[in-house]
């Protein structure tokens, strides 16, 4: 049996997922001739639970916060989510045959929970070293650190400090970064030469504040400004608000983008990024150096996202649409002044590498 490397996930959200993604992009070019493996077992174990939790996952931090901040503050007790909890049963058997089968000699987590059941099978077996991806930056949730790891990454030093507070030894912890795609460290494509400055939408917020963001990017775009909407999964939700926008705009002011893998290259050649304030898409943007408009934050785990940004002044949160159209505005006016200023401050936090050090962090834990 070849040798495996784990990275276990879970699709509560894309920053757990993208962190998995890239750490494995990079192992596989640390450790070529071994299997790397991304598994989500929680979808594997109860794929219809998996399914239906995600789906009211994604309810929750769209139309109710408030709810989803209670669940989340739950989230972090351990007699809610510690070892023995109910909730683990199906999980711990399913994680206890993928043991046995796959005989994994390292696992790199990007998702709290699995540092919990492994926690409790330690108990009856021995189980691989564990290497926690912590995705979210300065607001972190302590079921992050409740059952310890063999080591745990951060993206940033503010990060180190909550975890440290949290009783975590200084010496389990390093600094690298959030892992994104290695595609922010290979070089751009020749880019053709255009006119105007060119705005990159990432919707991920309900219709009627995407269609409220777009009729206030309306001047922007009049003005000979471009915009690019990649809308993947939102396109048959956003169908009929994109048709309305197309129709009234010179067709040249407007690219809508169906599933793409080109975001790493948007980033880098946009001029400025309206988005949420996940901890994939706020680190993606520090690895392209792209100033931000912050147009929603999921409350509790993406707080400290936003803050991590605006911080250092590379981003700016807004409340509504025309705050949303105002802040790009002011980033582009005056030969991007603002925007300029804006990316000389993200040099200090952006790190384009940070999957492959992560890698090699994990790796310290297993003989290569």
């Amino acid at each position: 049996m070849s040798r495996v490397i784990w990275i276990l996930t879970a699709g509560y959200g894309d920053g757990h997922n993208t962190a998995a993604r890239s750490v494995a992009e990079a192992l596989e070019r640390l450790c070529a001739g071994e299997s790397v493996e991304v598994c989500d077992l929680i979808s594997e174990a109860m794929p219809r639970t998996a399914a239906m939790t995600k789906a009211l996952y994604q309810q929750a931090i769209t139309h109710f916060p408030a709810a989803w901040r209670v669940t989340y503050d739950l989230m972090g007790k351990r007699s809610v989510t510690g070892p023995d909890s109910l909730w683990q049963k199906g999980l711990l058997n399913h994680l206890k045959q993928q043991l046995a089968e796959k005989q994994p000699r390292l696992i790199v987590s990007t998702y709290p929970l699995y540092a919990v059941l492994l926690e409790t099978l330690a108990r009856q077996q021995a189980v691989p070293p564990l290497c926690t991806v912590i995705t979210d930056s300065i607001t972190v949730n302590r079921i992050w650190v409740m059952s310890g790891s063999d080591l745990f990454c951060v993206a940033d030093e503010e990060t180190k400090k909550v975890v440290v507070g949290f009783g975590v030894p200084e010496t389990k912890i390093r600094v690298t970064g959030f892992p994104v795609s290695l595609a922010f460290t290979e070089p751009l494509p020749q880019q053709a030469p255009h006119a105007g400055a060119r705005i990159l939408y990432l919707p991920s917020t309900t219709g009627r504040h995407v269609a409220s963001t777009l009729d206030a990017l309306k001047p922007l775009l009049l003005a000979g400004n471009k915009l690019t909407l990649p809308v993947g999964k939102h396109a048959a939700r956003l169908y009929h608000i994109l048709r309305r926008l197309t129709d009234s705009l010179p067709p040249e002011s407007v690219e809508i983008i169906g599933w793409t893998k080109r975001i790493p290259e948007f980033l880098r050649t946009h001029d400025v990024v309206i988005c949420k304030a996940g901890g994939a898409i706020l680190h993606e943007v520090l690895a392209a150096k792209i100033p931000a408009v912050i147009d929603y934050v999921v409350p509790g785990q993406e707080e400290g996202n936003a803050e991590l940004l605006t911080k250092i002044d590379g981003g700016v949160v807004t409340r509504t649409p025309k705050e949303t159209a105002a802040a790009v505005e002011s980033i582009l006016t005056n030969n991007a002044a603002v925007g300029r200023r804006m990316r000389a401050n993200m040099g200090k936090l952006s790190v384009p590498d940070a999957a492959l050090r992560t890698a090699k962090a994990a790796l310290t834990l297993s003989d290569s």
